[in-house]
């Protein structure tokens, strides 16, 4: 995994999330899809989340890129980096509503926090996992 660094931004073009796609049977020329994990060993692991307004994730990594879509909503990233080994936060806010897409690279240590009510389309690439950063989730 790469390791906490300002050189971590991730878009369509270079995450993980949107690698491995194929054409599909009986379908139109132009169209290729990434079906799930675990059933196709190159998928990528999908969930349609709920979080209540005032909610929040501590500092935490994922072993894949994740693409979050904020459906409804309104939540706030901050990432942050090791320092002596401490966390420190490592940029401002960022701030992601209604139709907004967050990309975040595997192993970048980030918290998560739900200002409103939030429907989210959340991707991430192959098998998910929750590791918390103080237990050297990085």
């Amino acid at each position: 995994m790469p390791g906490d660094d300002a050189n971590q931004d991730v878009t369509s073009a270079t995450s993980g999330v949107w690698s491995n796609l194929v054409p599909a049977p009986d379908t139109p020329d132009g169209f290729t899809v990434r079906t799930g994990y675990p059933t196709n060993p190159h998928g990528a692991e999908m969930m349609l989340e709920h979080w209540e307004a005032g909610t929040e994730e501590p500092p935490h990594s994922h072993p894949g890129d994740d693409m979050t879509v904020v459906v409804e909503g309104t939540m706030c990233v901050q990432f942050y980096r090791r320092d002596e080994g401490s966390l420190v936060p490592d940029g401002q806010v960022v701030v992601l509503g209604r139709g907004d897409v967050g990309y975040i690279r595997a192993g970048r240590i980030h918290d998560a926090r739900y200002v409103d009510p939030c429907r989210l389309a959340y991707v991430h690439d192959g098998a998910f996992a929750f590791q918390p950063a103080e237990t050297g989730g990085d």
